[in-house]
């Protein structure tokens, strides 16, 4: 059973005359009664009476319509759907994003008008460090991520295995107890901080911001000295105000107001992180990419 031949059945149903059908369908009327007939081979049934001057529809014709049309309608929702998917318009989208992420306007601002924009695309969120998400995404089980720089830089995800887009840079602030020395301080350096004890996520959570610290601590002459680990943000800036030590963390959580806590810009200019959006390389992932150019209105 095509199609095609519904189309006809459907014409000559409404029509209830063959001519009339075959004009409506843009083809001559002989083809259009052997695909009748062939149509009523094929489901073994008489679909209309026929006389010279009148055609009816049987009873078992009568039922098929029905049926005909929610066939024909499914089968045009099917392919508007599939063209939808093309245009990125709907289907699924995956989405991976770092501890810190939703604390920026970025996020929040980009999420909201893309589901506005894009109502019968389903998103799925997934909080996840920068690490576990490229591996997700390389063997897709993501689709996309907002990460910080991983361990190496930029440079050290491989050309053909990531597409980077740079949507922001964020300072990184220290996290400090409201009684320490330096919670005065307008600002504070690197190397200032060599006698402190740190409070880190821990170096298995695939993070790229403590990379990022120990770099610039050994850059300052020193090893950052870890004193208490923790998974989460959250969690990190509760044991500062605590007493556990100090911490590193994007700007963007100083909008976590926790009594007992202040953050202090770092006046080393190379104390910045990024904000990045990374897709598999070479795909053509028409979801992918209506989402990163959205991204890229919001920055540009």
């Amino acid at each position: 059973m095509e199609l095609r031949h519904l189309r006809y059945f459907v014409a000559v149903a409404e029509e209830l005359h063959f001519s009339r059908a075959a004009e409506r369908l843009h083809i001559g009327q002989p083809p259009l009664s052997q695909a009748i007939q062939v149509l009523e081979a094929d489901i073994g049934a008489q679909l209309f009476e026929r006389s010279k001057r009148w055609v009816r529809l049987t009873e078992a014709g009568k039922l098929f319509l029905a049926d005909a049309r929610r066939i024909l309608a499914l089968a045009e929702q099917a392919s508007e759907t599939a063209r939808r998917a093309e245009r990125g318009e709907a289907g699924e989208l995956r989405i991976g994003f770092t501890f810190s992420i939703p604390f920026t306007p970025l996020f929040a601002a980009l999420i909201n008008r893309y589901r506005q924009q894009f109502p019968a695309v389903s998103l799925k969120l997934h909080e996840m460090a920068t690490q576990p998400q490229l591996d997700a995404i390389s063997q897709r089980t993501m689709d996309i991520g907002f990460i910080r720089p991983p361990a190496g830089g930029v440079a050290s995800m491989a050309a053909n295995t990531f597409k980077v887009t740079r949507l922001l840079k964020d300072r990184l602030v220290l996290v400090l107890s409201h009684d320490h020395p330096f919670a005065a301080r307008r600002k504070v350096a690197i190397k200032e901080l060599a006698q402190e004890d740190f409070v880190l996520f821990p170096q298995s959570a695939g993070t790229g911001i403590v990379p990022q610290i120990v770099g610039l601590c050994r850059d300052a002459g020193f090893a950052p000295r870890v004193a208490q680990e923790a998974g989460e943000s959250s969690t990190i800036i509760g044991l500062v105000a605590a007493g556990c030590g100090i911490s590193i963390l994007p700007a963007s959580f100083e909008r976590i107001h926790l009594e007992g806590v202040c953050y202090v810009p770092i006046a080393d200019a190379a104390a910045t992180t990024a904000l990045l959006l990374v897709q598999r390389q070479g795909e053509r992932a028409p979801l992918v990419d209506a989402f990163v150019k959205l991204a890229r209105e919001f920055v540009e």
